[in-house]
This record gives structure tokens, sequence and C-alpha cells, in this order.
């Protein structure tokens, strides 16, 4: 028996913000987008290299407020490349944590946060 990568699904709640923040800040691409009908909540996937996420505008697929960790190997250009883009919600910073990785923690525009890190040792 094998284990395969996890998608973590998180809530939205407005496509024009989610979008702005996934897409055009962090600079995640759409892969594809689902609705039952079109006056209906959205269902998207998103992704960036290896990172895959779900964001879902359905009530019952999950709750605001989770906590992800997303891994990087190179944790500064992703910092500068978020800085040079001067998005009016969010300046992440790099924090050094005392197990010795060092995060950058984001909050989106619905309560989720994503803490890209570069693992402890690297």
């Amino acid at each position: 028996m094998t284990f395969s990568s996890t998608t973590p699904i998180l809530r939205i709640f407005d496509e024009a913000k989610a979008r702005e923040f996934y897409l055009d800040f962090l600079g995640f691409k759409l892969d594809w987008q689902h609705r039952f009908a079109e006056d209906l909540p959205l269902y998207l996937q998103i992704s960036r290299d290896g990172c895959v996420l779900h964001l879902s505008a359905h009530h019952g697929d999950c709750c605001p407020g989770a906590a992800l960790r997303i891994e990087t190997d190179d944790l500064q250009a992703l910092h500068q490349e978020l800085l040079a883009k001067a998005y009016g919600f969010a300046r992440p910073g790099i924090e050094q944590m005392p197990w010795g990785s060092a995060d950058m923690p984001i909050h989106d525009p619905f309560g989720n946060r994503l803490i890209f890190t570069s693992a402890a040792g690297t």
C-alpha cells in the first residue's frame, strides 16, 4: 500500500478576490473549474509547480480558517517576487522558526493561512 499526494480544499467566498489573490498575487495557474449549474458555487483547481490546491465556494466542502504548509526550495526568491507585486492586502515577511525552518505566512482574503516554508536544515 502507498499513499499519494494530498490536495487541500480551501474555502472561498468571492470568486474575484480568490482569482486576484491566488492567481495574480501568488502566481498559481487555473487548471480547471466546475459548477453544477450557472447559479451554483464555483469549485476550482489551481497549481504552481508541484503544489495543487482546490478552492471551493460550496459551504459543505470545508471551513474557513484552515492552515497549510507549502514547502519551497527558494523562499527568498518567492518573498522577493511577492513583495515586487506591491499587493495591497499582504506584505509577507520571513520568520526563522526555532525548529530550523524559515516560514513566510500569508492569510488569504477568506481567513485561510498559507505558510510557505523552507524545510529545516535546507
